[in-house]
């Protein structure tokens, strides 16, 4: 695929999402009270219709409506739909593939899996329809803003060792970012903080607590009233690099979610991309025990 196709009108995913209804205390809401609480910008009148029109079933196939009430652990299974589906001029790369993996070059702006107002233009559904092979699944995320390599898994008989990998934190990943000077005068942090999810939901924030987010910040050269970083997140969490860097008082340019959050762009605009990038990811290959590394040949605008 050399450029984006252009969806006319409604655009549906062509795989389903799912939602598990998490453990909440009574009285619990009705599940569209609950899916628009979860979903704020998907818009009430959008699961109303879904409901009405028996677009939503359960985990045995069953329709689920206005009526059905919420039943915690239910596992809800839809297609998501988007009136208007603007496609997305960057065309991603593929760096490495064989029979266990595919290392993907993600540009700025493409979600990794369907997100927002994006089903078909993402990562995931590109690739699939590049290569043929269905059953890729990407091994870890992007934030959609941020570019960079993307690890996915292309037999599905054989994932567990792939995602095994990243849980026990052996895949070392090194990022780069520019961002505005730290608000101290180092150049090397190790920051650990508590993540949790804030408001609005599409955010995420650091709060007292056990910690659970760890990264490694390097700062390797200053310009002006910017410099530029290696990241090197020890930890996982949504949004950690962002969040880590706000707690040395450095803030990621072309961020819209941080420090102040900037609603999305309708129809959305490609001037001013986040200034993050996932450069490198190096591992021992737990099915033949070889060492990789890879290498973005993305950059940022240094």
């Amino acid at each position: 695929m050399n450029q984006p196709e252009n969806y006319d009108g409604q655009s549906t995913a062509p795989t389903p999402s799912y939602i598990t209804l998490p453990g909440l205390q009574p009285p619990y809401p009705s599940l569209i009270d609950f899916l628009d609480q979860r979903f704020p910008f998907v818009g009430r009148a959008v699961w109303q219709h879904r409901l009405a029109c028996n677009k939503i079933s359960d985990e045995h196939g069953k329709p689920v409506d206005m009526d059905t009430p919420y039943r915690i652990n239910a596992r809800l299974r839809y297609f998501r739909e988007v009136e208007q589906e603007h496609p997305i001029p960057f065309q991603e790369s593929i760096l490495f593939q064989s029979d266990s993996i595919l290392i993907a070059d993600k540009p700025h702006f493409l979600p990794v899996t369907p997100s927002g107002s994006y089903v078909n233009e993402c990562l995931l559904h590109r690739l699939r329809r590049r290569t043929g092979l269905h059953h890729l699944v990407p091994v870890h995320r992007l934030d959609r803003e941020t570019a960079g390599l993307v690890l996915f898994s292309c037999d599905e008989n054989n994932r567990g060792p792939w995602f095994e990998l990243f849980r026990q934190g052996g895949i070392s990943k090194r990022y780069e970012a520019i961002a505005s000077r730290p608000a101290d005068s180092g150049n090397q942090w190790l920051i650990e903080s508590r993540i949790e999810r804030g408001e609005p939901w599409l955010r995420f924030k650091n709060i007292e607590g056990e910690i659970n987010a760890r990264s490694r910040i390097s700062l390797v050269e200053t310009r002006k009233e910017l410099a530029k970083y290696v990241l090197e997140p020890i930890t996982g969490k949504t949004h950690q690099l962002r969040l880590h860097m706000g707690l040395i008082g450095a803030h990621i340019v072309g961020d819209r979610f941080y420090p102040d959050f900037l609603p999305p762009q309708n129809p959305p605009r490609y001037d001013n991309p986040l200034q993050l990038l996932a450069k490198s990811l190096s591992f021992i290959d737990p099915v033949n025990g070889e060492a990789r590394s890879f290498e973005s040949r993305l950059t940022l605008d240094w």
